[in-house]
């Protein structure tokens, strides 16, 4: 929906004018399972956005409404609870009770959410909404935290509020994204540099439509088996705190110390960042094949390493393979379903996402959704709005 129309069905419901707020979704270009380890990362936005409207309320109340939800939310603001409870609406509530603790949350408001970015696909819906909701309740309050604030703010939402054991990156790059660029963030210090991502390429996100059920548990498992590494590998090295700090030559010099699970997802991380600093240069100097390659390298150590991927994901990589303007992909995301990211040239990019649904429907009997993207600027203020910080 757009912003003008948002605002419309906002007086609609509320009678009053709001100010609204965007912020986007992102895809991870590589930087897979890295930055709870202390790792690299290179996201970029997408074109695809969640709208918050909001206006003042006198009487302590939050009234919150989505287009995609037929509820409304409601809810006092001396009553605001300490965990979520498991709707939509506690992506928005916990940024409001992480703010009130900060005492940056003075009024009550009604609160209208749109959602573009596709729900259940790995984009990170949830941040758009929770980074959009944190400038929409600053710009009431006259009050102002810096965009990394803003990020790490809504980091402990999902964390404590929701529940979630989610790193940086997502808020991160829903709050600092420029559009014609990825992000490349550093999740210990949260240095961050802009890599330019070419006019000529697109990003075509491969939705597999699958996810399987086993993925939070295997997730978790992951993080367990990494600092398992970690506690291991710090027995020879005293200085290691994350694998992060574990240099190639130390884990291939200490690999008898390790299980064999626990050296398989520790060479995925020690080697992934590797190639995302690999990636910055190649794409900092338009090497668009480097960047590829290092892409399906990507994919091949989650599929055996991490061992995250899932048959229908490595389907999807697979047939993209010798497409007419294909550079190079892999799965984004955790893993177990979800989605593939590409770089494709821009004039090829339609018939690439056509050619590939076909591949896939042919192997799978599944339908895909594709989103053909360039990378967008972060949040931003839509109209009748303070100036966003910076």
């Amino acid at each position: 929906m757009h912003p003008a129309q948002v605002a419309q069905r906002f007086r609609d419901y509320f009678g009053v004018e709001p100010k609204l707020f965007s912020a986007p979704g992102r895809v991870n270009l590589i930087g897979e399972h890295t930055d709870y380890n202390d790792g690299f990362v290179m996201p970029a936005a997408i074109g695809y956005r969640t709208h918050v409207a909001i206006s003042p309320r006198a009487d302590g109340q939050l009234i919150i409404r989505s287009q995609q939800a037929p509820e409304a939310f409601e809810i006092d603001l001396e009553r605001l609870p300490a965990r979520g409870v498991g709707q939509w609406s506690d992506y928005v509530l916990g940024v409001a009770v992480m703010l009130k603790q900060r005492g940056c949350l003075l009024h009550g408001a009604n609160i209208l959410v749109d959602g573009e970015v596709p729900i259940g696909a790995g984009l990170s819906s949830s941040a758009a909404l929770e980074v959009a909701s944190a400038l929409a309740f600053l710009s009431l309050n006259e009050t102002s935290l810096s965009l990394p604030e803003i990020a790490k703010l809504c980091q402990k939402v999902e964390n404590v509020f929701v529940g979630a054991r989610v790193g940086i990156m997502d808020q991160f790059v829903s709050c600092l994204a420029k559009a014609g660029h990825a992000l490349l963030l550093d999740c210990r210090s949260l240095e961050w540099r802009l890599v330019p991502i070419p006019g000529s390429v697109r990003l075509v996100i491969c939705n597999t439509m699958v996810k399987h059920a086993l993925s939070t548990g295997e997730y978790n498992r992951r993080r367990e088996q990494c600092d398992e590494g970690v506690r291991l590998l710090s027995k020879k090295y005293p200085e290691i705190r994350a694998l992060r700090d574990v240099s190639l030559e130390q884990l291939e010099g200490s690999r008898s110390l390790l299980p064999k699970v626990v050296y398989k997802r520790c060479a995925h991380i020690v080697r992934e960042n590797l190639r995302v600093l690999e990636a910055e240069a190649a794409l900092a100097t338009g090497d668009l094949n480097g960047f590829g390659e290092l892409m399906r390298q990507s994919h091949q150590s989650l599929r055996d390493l991490y061992e995250v991927s899932c048959e229908e994901l490595d389907l999807m990589v697979e047939s993209a393979e010798r497409l007419p303007g294909y550079w190079g992909g892999r799965m984004t995301g955790g893993g177990f379903g979800g989605c593939t990211v590409n770089l494709v040239n821009a004039e090829s990019a339609p018939a690439f996402a056509e050619q590939i649904a076909a591949r896939y429907h042919a192997r799978t009997k599944i339908h895909p959704d594709l989103y053909i993207c360039s990378s967008v600027d972060g949040v931003q203020a839509e109209m009748d709005a303070v100036p966003q910080p910076r």
